[in-house]
């Protein structure tokens, strides 16, 4: 808006306030007038989307301390004064040649203000005011009121869903409903992750004026699987082995997630907690695969009969004697 227009506008009119009023009395009046003729307020109502517009025009010139020194120097020439410029905009004599040095502006053109209200100004007033997410509405880059009647871009909407273990592995298209009864298909990745975040373009609310439709911010929650966990590409898998199988050794069988079990060796003397990996038998995705890690546990019976507890005994008699913790201890000692 050029400051020529400002002569016709009386802004502190629009938002009720004296010409005295401090910023945090000027910041409360355009709170409450800005809830009153918001669009979310009065869908449909063009007449509100004005006022809507005239308020916000007014603050954003107010609420500046430059612009509202510039704006009120000017007012106090005189309201409805007019500078026409004889040879056109820009030519010597005009508007800007009166005002261009007063207030910094350039000389030879007409000054042009512009109105994008980013984050830190009309955002943070009216955040939390409608409820409204990041990403979209009013003072973002990608629509909303911009003081040239740009439409305004739908609501973004904050929705959660829970898949199963292997559906977020493996990837799926899944079927949502949203509030107003919508079904959307949504395309689960493979590979997503607990808590990860899929922005669905265009499927948040519509705009109220013909603009851009919002988006959905959906957080995805995977649920536990009994046996499996994810590391990153790949997955885990704790296995049992008896006794007599991690000292003598073994070939055990291991299972996959969604396929047939696989076999592995497992060495004599494999010792509880040692890993074991199959290639490339975890998450398949295009940025690569991972593996299947077994980590083998020991499993201790819980229950011997007389003559089994009696061998036990016999066969621990015949080992060397030996602390397998001494060289814990040891280390711990420093």
């Amino acid at each position: 808006m050029a400051s020529q227009d400002w002569f016709d506008k009386d802004f502190y009119k629009v938002l009720g306030v004296s010409k005295d009023v401090t910023p945090a009395e000027l910041k409360k009046a355009y709170r409450k007038l800005a809830r009153k003729y918001h669009p979310d307020s009065n869908p449909g109502n063009p007449g509100a989307e004005a006022k809507f517009k005239e308020l916000s025009e007014a603050h954003s010139v107010l609420a500046d301390p430059a612009q509202r020194k510039e704006y009120d120097a000017i007012r106090a020439m005189g309201t409805g004064a007019r500078f026409a410029a004889p040879g056109g905009r820009g030519q010597p004599g005009g508007f800007e040649d009166a005002f261009g040095g007063m207030f910094g502006g350039g000389g030879g053109g007409g000054r042009q203000q512009s109105y994008t209200f980013e984050q830190g100004g009309f955002d943070d007033i009216l955040g939390g005011m409608f409820g409204r997410g990041g990403g979209g509405g009013f003072g973002n880059p990608s629509g909303g009121y911009r003081g040239s009647g740009a439409p305004t871009r739908g609501h973004d909407v904050v929705a959660s869903t829970t898949i199963d273990f292997i559906t977020a592995t493996h990837g799926d298209q899944i079927t949502l409903q949203t509030q107003d009864g919508r079904p959307i298909k949504v395309k689960i990745p493979a590979g997503v992750a607990d808590g990860q975040k899929i922005r669905l373009r265009g499927k948040g609310q519509p705009s109220p004026d013909g603009g851009e439709s919002g988006d959905i911010v959906l957080t995805i929650t995977v649920r536990h699987h009994p046996v499996f966990e994810r590391e990153g590409l790949n997955l885990r898998v704790h296995v049992p082995v008896t006794f007599v199988e991690a000292s003598l050794g073994a070939t055990i069988e291991v299972p996959t997630l969604g396929g047939p079990p696989v076999r592995l060796r497992v060495a004599p003397g494999t010792p509880s907690g040692r890993v074991l990996r199959v290639k490339g038998r975890g998450v398949v995705t295009a940025k690569g695969t991972g593996d299947l890690l077994a980590e083998v546990e020991i499993a201790v019976p819980s229950h011997l009969s007389k003559d089994a507890e009696e061998k036990l005994q016999a066969f621990a008699q015949s080992l060397p004697k030996e602390n397998p913790r001494d060289e814990l201890i040891a280390r711990a000692k420093g």
